[in-house]
């Protein structure tokens, strides 16, 4: 609470230029700022976290092929390795060349079979170190540099399958590189080894491993890359380091790769039924700049977000404040009774209204000193007209008691001839007029006096009617009348209203009765005026409701009803009022709202 009153109490001591350049600060700036920063920052993390998924979905896509393929081989190895032809083949003594080409041809439809069917198979080489076999298909024999190789060495020195990369050269002397499969196979009663290397296709991976978005690395254990998007890759480390003491190693993160900003995921293969591993390495080296290109769009955004509306309202502060130090000095010219302005406030905002108003005040105060002298010259005429309305008013005092004496003589005179109802009637009417004389200039009366009245006119009325009605006051217990203030004059149209209109087809037997009760729950006092006669029909009702609350010149009998609403709306409040309810061969009841506060002392 202090630091917001510590902040009006700057901006009231600021100049306007100031206070919209703070309000633009608080209000916009600031929320924009703290809006933006964490919409960006969100959005990055977003845009991230969309990215590695991709991307880790990507890696698990290769991970999953390059298990179908090795998987499949590993069969393909084990069908090879137990195969009665090939075991023939390779245990057999061969005096010729001619003998061993046969002994192939009669056997070969084993291998020549994987090779025909499966296209994810480069080749299929047989090593065996019996010195009758010969080079043929695919079978070789073991000279001394295949004896001296570590994948040949390692094959029959273990039972287990094992992968690993080869260098090889085609029939163009271009090198390249590809996974295989080194087992042995076991020649049973034979004192000869021989080893089975199934090479994969690399056309085949690129077939099925290949994609336009992302780059991939893929080798085995701890050996260069077998397989790659890019052919540079080939026979060459990871991109990235790899922990191959890890079992299972995994990453997923942004690296700089060859000096740009890339997106790499890196997981581990364990390979069927062997030892080896495979880490395939994705690499995405375009969402990066993707990300930054969206990121930057958003950060233009803001800037234009603040800069657009901080050049509008500089634009707007200037023209605003010029207009107002307009207004300002054609206010101090008025304020040194200097009328004839030079400057104008242009436009059609408060600024333009209120330098009009000022131009209407400054004719006025013109018209004004012009009409000082003629007041002058007439003060004396006001004076001899004030002392014509003092005369008046004794008059007017004078009439009234003329008037009361002169009925007070009648009423003795008929007295005197015997006659004591004309006299009540005399003395009764007399009574009334005082009270409505007395009262035509007051603002409130006591529901007593009001109440005193009334039944002085249900006297004289009953004098007219006879036996036609009859009538009874019904106060609240609690109530004081004597402390309870109302209107003057309020309730005489509404008893009026109910002997001329509610009992008019009673003949006998009619009754009106004044009730006040007191409301607590509505904090009001009600002054209700009831009568047992014919009551109206529902549009009736509702016309009569309309009337009192819409003056209609043209209806003269409810003019009365209409000017009492009026008065209690004008005095206590549109909450106050009048209310009507009526019920065909029941009667109508008028009701007066007034505020409970009205009762106190007067």
């Amino acid at each position: 609470m202090k630091t917001r009153h510590e902040l009006f109490g700057f901006l009231r001591k600021s100049g306007i230029r100031k206070q919209l350049y703070t309000i633009y600060v608080l209000a916009f700036f600031l929320p924009v700022i703290l809006i933006g920063v964490f919409l960006v920052g969100n959005t990055y993390k977003l845009l991230t976290s969309y990215h590695r998924d991709l991307l880790e979905s990507d890696n698990l896509r290769v991970r999953t092929i390059l298990f179908e393929i090795t998987t499949q081989a590993y069969n393909i190895s084990e069908e090879l390795s137990f195969n009665e032809d090939v075991a023939a083949v390779l245990k057999g003594a061969y005096p010729t060349e001619e003998e061993f080409v046969e002994s192939v041809n009669i056997h070969a439809s084993a291998v020549d079979s994987y090779m025909y069917h499966y296209t994810e198979i480069e080749r299929i080489d047989i090593y065996c170190d019996n010195p009758d076999t010969w080079e043929y298909k695919q079978y070789h024999h073991v000279d001394e540099t295949v004896a001296e190789t570590d994948w040949y060495q390692r094959a029959t020195s273990q039972a287990s399958i094992f992968w690993t990369e080869m260098k090889n050269i085609d029939e163009h002397d271009n090198q390249y590189w590809g996974l295989c499969l080194v087992r042995r196979i076991p020649l049973v009663y034979s004192d000869y080894n021989a080893v089975l290397v199934l090479r994969l296709s690399d056309n085949y991976l690129k077939t099925r491993i290949n994609s336009t978005e992302y780059r991939n690395g893929v080798s085995v254990d701890e050996g260069v890359v077998f397989y790659a998007s890019d052919r540079e890759d080939y026979g060459k480390p990871q991109l990235i380091d790899i922990d191959y003491g890890e079992n299972y190693f995994q990453y997923a993160g942004r690296e700089k790769i060859k000096g740009k900003t890339c997106f790499v995921g890196v997981s581990t293969l364990r390979l069927y039924q062997s030892d080896s591993r495979i880490y395939i390495c994705t690499i995405n080296d375009k969402s990066y700049e993707n990300i930054r290109g969206i990121i930057q769009t958003c950060l233009i955004i803001i800037l234009l977000a603040i800069a657009v509306p901080a050049i509008l309202i500089h634009f707007f502060t200037s023209y605003f404040t010029r207009r107002v130090s307009t207004l300002r000095h054609v206010m101090h010219q008025a304020s040194n009774e200097d009328y004839d302005f030079k400057e104008i406030v242009r436009g059609d905002d408060e600024l333009s209204e209120a330098f009009s108003d000022l131009e209407v005040m400054v004719q006025r105060i013109k018209e004004k000193d012009a009409l000082m002298y003629k007041t002058m010259l007439n003060e004396q005429e006001l004076v001899n007209e004030q002392q014509k309305m003092e005369f008046k008013m004794l008059a007017s005092q004078i009439n009234p008691h003329f008037l009361y004496n002169t009925l007070e003589t009648i009423r003795m005179k008929a007295y005197t001839a015997g006659d004591k109802e004309v006299a009540t009637a005399i003395k009764l009417l007399g009574k009334s007029m005082r009270y409505v004389l007395e009262n035509s200039g007051t603002a409130f009366t006591s529901l007593q006096n009001e109440l005193g009245h009334i039944e002085i006119y249900m006297k004289i009325q009953k004098l007219r009617f006879g036996e036609k009605f009859d009538y009874m006051f019904v106060v609240e217990d609690g109530i004081d009348v004597s402390k309870c203030i109302t209107l003057p004059l309020l309730l005489q149209p509404i008893v009026e209203n109910a002997i001329l209109h509610g009992l008019e087809e009673k003949e006998t037997g009619g009754m009106v009765t004044i009730q006040m009760r007191h409301s607590v729950e509505r904090e009001e006092i009600c002054i209700a005026v009831s009568d047992n006669g014919c009551g109206m029909k529902p549009e009736t009702l509702e016309r009569l409701r309309a009337d009192i609350v819409t003056k209609n010149p043209e209806k003269k009998e409810s003019i009365g009803l209409y000017n009492i609403n009026q008065r209690v709306k004008l005095c206590y409040g549109n909450a106050y009022g009048m209310t009507i309810d009526s019920e065909r061969d029941k009667g109508t009841t008028i009701a007066l709202h007034l505020p409970e506060k009205v009762y106190h002392d007067i």
